[in-house]
């Protein structure tokens, strides 16, 4: 009996990237990552200030291009803007003119939805990130919090297979932070996007993520962690209590702080 291949949703293969700046000197940004995601599936990225992280996010949106190695989405090349993918941003960079429920519409307009079903779709994503009554609101009268929830839905309404968020929760205090935690891991759950999300909280990425990449200062890759955590909808706080949880959160940290580490002795 043949055994079916899984195609994974992103398979990098060898990408790198650097940047030239003013004084005509190079500065590497990746230097050769390869990894795969399954589709489905929730991988975190860390490492320090100025490894890469974003670079990474933004090279698989397609917003620039790759020195070098290749990117597949769902097993074809990846050229330019893929639709399949979608970003949320550290700031939510909403449109300061527009309400909240314009906002999620924003892509859908770009999109030729009509206005319509435009708005049933923004109406039915605030409801889905917690913000049923906020629609007539503008940014500027909403909370740091219900901002990126408005970004949040305004990605999840174009219904993409790949979600991309950089630092999403990065700027937020702590208890807001939690309940967002919170919140993703049960739209995880219920919708089975793949997830790939950006972070220098290792407490984030530990209870947030199927798997942890971990990218070393000079942006390789110094390990791929499977955390196999039992999550539970909503339960993040009582896994953070486990031994598991504790020893895979060990580990990263452990290997962020060896900045000697190359992706040739994997250690």
């Amino acid at each position: 009996m043949t055994v079916p291949v899984v195609q994974p949703a992103v398979s990098v293969r060898n990408l790198s990237m650097h940047y030239t700046l003013s004084d005509g000197s190079v500065r590497p940004a990746l230097g050769g990552v390869s990894f795969d995601v399954e589709a489905g599936a929730f991988m975190a990225v860390v490492g320090q200030s100025g490894c890469g992280k974003t670079t990474l996010l933004r090279l698989l949106m397609g917003l620039t291009n790759p020195a070098a190695g290749s990117i597949d989405i769902f097993g074809r090349p990846a050229h330019g803007r893929d639709r399949r993918c979608a970003m949320v941003f550290q700031h939510a960079e909403l449109l300061p003119w527009r309400t909240a429920r314009r906002n999620v519409e924003f892509g859908l307009e770009i999109a030729g939805m009509p206005p319509a079903e435009r708005r049933e779709m923004a109406e039915r994503m605030l409801e889905r990130v917690g913000l049923r009554d906020a629609g007539d609101l503008r940014p500027h009268q909403l909370s740091g919090g219900m901002r990126q929830r408005v970004g949040l839905a305004r990605a999840l309404a174009t219904d993409p297979d790949i979600l991309l968020m950089d630092e999403p929760f990065g700027a937020l205090d702590a208890c807001t932070r939690s309940d967002l935690q919170v919140d993703l891991n049960r739209l995880h759950e219920e919708t089975g996007k793949t997830i790939i999300f950006v972070t220098h909280d290792v407490d984030e990425a530990t209870a947030l993520a199927d798997r942890i990449l971990v990218l070393t200062p000079s942006g390789t890759v110094a390990k791929e962690i499977e955390t196999k955590l039992p999550r539970r909808r909503g339960d993040l706080e009582r896994l953070r209590t486990t031994m598991a949880f504790a020893e895979i959160r060990y580990m990263t940290a452990q290997i962020l702080r060896r900045p000697a580490i190359t992706a040739a002795d994997g250690r």
